[in-house]
């Protein structure tokens, strides 16, 4: 669906994005990440053909952004961080503006109004003035403006920013259903989100890309074995004590336990160490009965700030 080839942007000497490289399959839900600064607004922007790379190309579905911009633009809908509503109309009004500026024929604008209102759930707030609507509904109405056209990528910039955690769960809901029809492409920075909506993720840092893959594959891509979780039988803080002497061992926590009769122990090991030979031989050697060793996976906010912190 979105092939981006060496993707150069630079402001004089300060080089944003620097041989960016990117390919969105069609009908892919894909998370876009970064720190503040890395290049994922201005990778949108040049997506939508908002600014101009300085080198590289951008194809949507086969379609060069520079070569064919009015018919790269048809087949995309973009929701910015802050909606681009006008608040003194009814929510009836703005999407027939919208409809308008899309060039929607004239006598499908109502049908098309009933359609995108119905999927984003503001139907019953056609008539409203969209600056009395919350939050929420603002961004259900921001949404509804994206996918008129019924475009085949949705770009969506922070569409949880500001939202109550009842609101959050139902634009993630939307964003699930969207997904089944739509190629998206999510920019957040909340990471549960990600994890719980996107089929991939994608991290930028300084305008290139570090790491790709579904969070599962992150996760294990990156952990090295590193955290294991021990269920044993007998005293916690005499085991904590005895792995807490292993050199390769940074930090031993005793877990709430699960089983009666057990303890649950997190052993983070240092970086790039495979600890869990040398757990096994140590709790053998001191007869302590091991009922189970499992590396514990990262989330995708651990993961985030391996990638991009130094």
């Amino acid at each position: 669906m979105i092939q981006i080839e060496n993707l150069v942007k630079r402001y004089g000497q300060n080089v944003i994005l620097n041989g960016l490289n990117l390919t969105v399959n069609k009908g892919e839900i894909l998370g876009f990440l970064g720190p503040n600064g890395a290049g994922k607004s201005t990778t949108m922007n040049i997506i939508t053909g908002y600014i101009s790379a300085t080198e590289g190309n951008v194809k949507i579905d086969g379609l060069d952004i520079l070569e064919h911009p009015k018919a790269v633009k048809k087949k995309i809908g973009y929701l910015p961080e802050i909606p681009p509503l006008y608040t003194d109309m009814t929510v009836e009004e703005y999407l027939k503006f919208v409809c308008k500026i899309k060039k929607i024929e004239r006598d499908k604008i109502f049908e098309t109004i009933e359609r995108v209102a119905d999927i984003v759930k503001v139907s019953h707030y056609r008539n409203r003035l969209i600056k009395n609507l919350s939050k929420g509904y603002k961004q259900r109405v921001g949404l509804a403006q994206a996918i008129i056209g019924n475009p085949e990528l949705l770009i969506l910039d922070e569409p949880t920013v500001g939202l109550d955690p009842k609101e959050i769960i139902e634009i993630r809901n939307l964003i699930k259903e969207l997904g089944k029809n739509h190629t998206v492409i999510l920019s957040s920075h909340i990471l549960s989100e990600v994890s719980a909506v996107c089929d991939r993720v994608v991290i930028i840092n300084k305008g290139q890309i570090v790491v790709s893959g579904t969070p599962e594959e992150l996760s294990k891509k990156l952990s090295y074995n590193n955290k294991m979780l021990l269920r044993i039988k007998g005293n916690g803080k005499e085991v904590s004590r005895m792995l807490n002497d292993i050199n390769e061992v940074e930090k031993v926590e005793i877990q709430n336990t699960v089983e009666n009769g057990t303890i649950d122990i997190l052993v983070v090991a240092k970086q790039d160490k495979d600890i869990r030979e040398t757990l096994f031989w140590k709790l053998s050697k001191a007869e302590v009965p091991v009922l189970m060793m499992k590396p514990v996976d990262l989330s995708l906010e651990e993961v985030f700030l391996q990638v991009t912190t130094q």
